[in-house]
């Protein structure tokens, strides 16, 4: 089995490189970030991931209004996402009644370890339902 594309989208540059760099450290995935909101449609279409990672509140695109954008696209509709988001309620991230209902939000900072056992149960969640 090849490795698992992942597309990690987050405005701040540093967390960006850190997760890059604890994800390929794994050896298990190819990682292309980017670090503004608006690239992560384009972004997704040319490197067509297994899996996105999107900050939830960044300054020029968020990451719901982001996710909605490309799962208004049909060939990229079925991959699944995770946020990350400093906000805690997760009320206020307001995606019950919307299609990222179901979508799992994790805390900045995240540890390495919760993130690939997020990702591993995406990735086998999207494999046996989608």
């Amino acid at each position: 089995m090849g490795k698992k594309k992942i597309l990690i989208v987050d405005d701040e540059e540093n967390i960006v490189q850190l997760l890059k760099l604890n994800l390929e450290r794994s050896g298990e995935f190819e990682i292309r970030t980017e670090t503004r909101g608006r690239q992560a449609f384009s972004a997704a279409k040319e490197f067509n991931p297994d899996l996105i990672i999107l900050d939830m509140t960044m300054p020029d695109v968020g990451g719901k209004e982001a996710a909605l954008q490309i799962k208004a696209e049909e060939s990229l509709k079925k991959i699944p996402f995770i946020f990350l988001t400093g906000l805690v309620d997760e009320n206020a991230l307001n995606t019950k009644n919307s299609e990222l209902a179901g979508c799992p939000f994790l805390s900045k900072p995240v540890s390495t370890k919760d993130l690939i056992s997020c990702i591993k149960e995406e990735l086998s969640n999207k494999k046996g339902g989608g």
